[in-house]
């Protein structure tokens, strides 16, 4: 009988240069969504006053989530993106005062416009979060890249506007990890040591197409890069059990732990207690 070594995806372990500080992942970890827009698809509108956004970032990290994604202009399927005055306006005071409450905690910015990443990183901001890997404004990289901020790029077609009119693909993992390839190349050249990766789930993909990505999400391993994964509560999810977002915490939790077990580093929840909990799980089978 012959023992079969096992190749967990953290058999190796990263690391992030989060503005200076070494952030290293020996684990999963769970970035909570704190959302600050009227319209997104599941909590649009609950945190509209500081009081209430405060008191929910007080829970997530009290819950156990490592890093906060603040997001100021909606990005469901459908959505006008807002002006940079109004993003700006839902941001900075948020910002300003997590950063006061919360001095170590990290605080990741989801927008797509260099202008926004450079006054959330100089306003203390650990991380940039961008839906659109740059092609809607190409020096947020640069921008990200000279202060050591970690940026994420998600994989996406088109704008949330557009998105779900722009789902035929040849081969979509091959076309997806391709776009990783070339975002890594464009990092390496502004100088970004950390790039991550979100597969962009949801994001100018079917159903079907979203679960086809998830089950091949193991092979982004090549690029030794950290891997986001956002599926909290998603149409993938809903659709296919024939419910809606607010019956989806079930089918989310199942889809983590898929997440988990083919190479996730981050997951990005709107549920962060039961998404430590698939984590602990994990952690429990990995061993």
């Amino acid at each position: 009988m012959s023992l079969e070594v096992k190749d967990t995806f953290f058999s190796k372990k990263k690391a992030l240069n989060v503005r200076g500080n070494i952030w290293t992942l020996d684990s999963p970890v769970v970035m909570g969504i704190l959302n600050l827009t009227p319209d997104s698809f599941y909590d649009g509108g609950k945190y509209d006053s500081l009081g209430a956004t405060l008191k929910k970032a007080t829970e997530l990290y009290a819950l156990g989530a490592k890093i906060i994604d603040l997001g100021a202009s909606s990005s469901r399927p459908g959505a006008s993106p807002v002006s940079e005055e109004e993003e700006w306006g839902r941001l900075s005071k948020v910002l300003i005062e997590l950063k006061k409450e919360f001095p170590q905690g990290y605080i990741s910015v989801d927008t797509c416009r260099s202008e926004i990443a450079r006054r959330s990183l100089d306003l203390g901001a650990d991380i940039i979060n961008d839906i659109s890997g740059g092609q809607r404004d190409a020096e947020i990289i640069r921008v990200a890249a000279q202060q050591q901020a970690p940026y994420i790029a998600m994989h996406m077609r088109g704008d949330p506007a557009s998105m779900q009119e722009l789902t035929s693909y040849d081969n979509l993992f091959n076309e997806v990890l391709d776009y990783f390839i070339r975002l890594d190349k464009k990092a390496n050249e502004e100088g970004l040591t950390d790039l991550m990766l979100d597969p962009g789930f949801g994001f100018a993909k079917t159903t079907d197409q979203n679960y086809e990505l998830l089950n091949q999400l193991e092979l982004f391993k090549v690029l030794e890069r950290v891997v986001v994964v956002g599926l909290s509560r998603k149409s993938m999810i809903y659709k296919t059990l024939g419910t809606q977002a607010e019956q989806a915490l079930n089918g989310t939790t199942a889809l983590h732990m898929s997440g988990l077990m083919n190479g996730a580093d981050i997951l990005r929840v709107h549920d962060v207690k039961e998404a430590i909990e698939s984590i602990t799980l994990f952690n429990k089978l990995s061993r």
